[in-house]
C-alpha cells in the first residue's frame, strides 16, 4: 500500500478498494497452498504490509515466512523485526524458495521496472516460485493522481506481459480489475485533467455506506475479473518466476 494514502486518512482494513483488491491474491495464494507446501510471503514495496500481513491472517501456519520489503523502513523498524515471522527489510532476500512474491502496484514507481524484475528472479531458487503483480491501468486514465503517487507509466496487458516475458517469467494469467468502474473513472479522470489542477490522490476514506455499496460492486468484478481482457483500472498478472 502506497503510504501516501495512509497520510491521506485512507484504512485499507475498511476501504472498499483495498478490501476488493486483495480478494485475487487471496483466491491465487489459496491455489497455491493446496499442494500442502508452506510458503514463503515476499512483499516487495509493501509500504505499511497492508497485502502480506493480510495473507499472514488469512493463513497462518500455511505461511512459512513474510519478507517486507521496502525502502523507507528505518533501521529501528527492522531491527524490532528480526527474527520474527513477519520481518521488515530494505532489499528482496538473497534466496527466495518455495516463494509467492507480490508487488501490488510497484513496478509504475520505478523507472527501470525490468530491472526489478530480473533482480527478483536472480534470487528465485528452485522451480516452486510464484508472483502476483497488480499495475494501474491505461494511459488513458492518467491523471494528477498518477504525478502525485510518482508513477513512470500505466499499463495494459500487451505492455505488461511484454515486461514479464523479458523478465523470462512464465505468465499464467494477465487480466483486468475494476472494468465496472472504468467509465466512471476515466470521465473523473479527464473532468480533473481538464481544470489543470494541483496533483493529489483520488484515493480518499467514504461514507460508510457509500463505501460498502462500492465494496459490492467491486467484490462481484473480483469474482469475473481473471477473463476482463478488456479495460479496468488495474492490470494484474500471475504465474511462475
Amino acid at each position: 500500500m502506497d503510504l501516501k494514502e495512509l497520510e491521506a486518512g485512507v484504512d485499507p482494513e475498511v476501504h472498499w478498494y483495498y478490501q476488493s483488491k486483495i480478494k485475487p491474491l487471496i483466491a491465487y495464494t489459496k491455489k497455491l497452498l493446496r499442494n500442502n507446501v508452506p510458503l514463503t510471503i515476499v512483499d516487495v514495496g509493501s509500504g505499511s504490509g497492508f497485502f502480506a500481513i493480510s495473507l499472514e491472517r488469512e493463513f497462518g501456519d500455511q505461511l512459512k515466512k513474510v519478507y517486507l520489503v521496502d525502502i523507507n523502513y528505518t533501521a529501528q523498524e527492522i531491527a524490532a523485526s528480526v527474527g520474527n515471522k513477519i520481518e521488515k527489510t530494505l532489499t528482496i532476500p538473497d534466496k527466495i524458495e518455495n516463494g509467492l512474491v507480490i508487488m501490488m502496484d510497484v513496478l509504475e514507481h520505478l523507472e527501470d521496472d525490468l530491472k526489478m524484475l530480473q533482480n527478483i528472479k536472480a534470487n528465485s531458487v528452485g522451480d516452486n516460485n510464484h508472483y502476483f503483480i497488480t499495475v494501474p491501468a491505461f494511459n488513458s486514465l492518467w491523471s494528477g493522481h498518477d504525478v502525485y503517487l510518482g508513477h513512470y507509466r500505466r499499463y495494459k496487458i500487451d505492455t505488461l506481459n511484454k515486461v514479464l516475458n523479458q523478465a523470462k517469467y512464465n505468465i499464467a494469467n494477465t487480466f483486468y480489475l475494476y472494468g465496472s468502474l472504468f467509465p466512471m473513472v476515466w470521465t473523473a479522470r479527464k473532468l480533473a485533467n481538464l481544470k489543470k489542477g494541483e496533483a493529489n490522490s483520488n484515493m480518499k476514506p467514504f461514507n460508510p455506506m457509500v463505501n460498502k455499496i462500492l465494496l459490492g460492486i467491486t467484490s462481484v468484478d473480483m469474482k469475473l475479473s481473471s477473463a476482463n481482457k478488456i479495460f479496468g483500472v488495474t492490470c494484474a498478472s500471475y504465474g511462475k518466476i
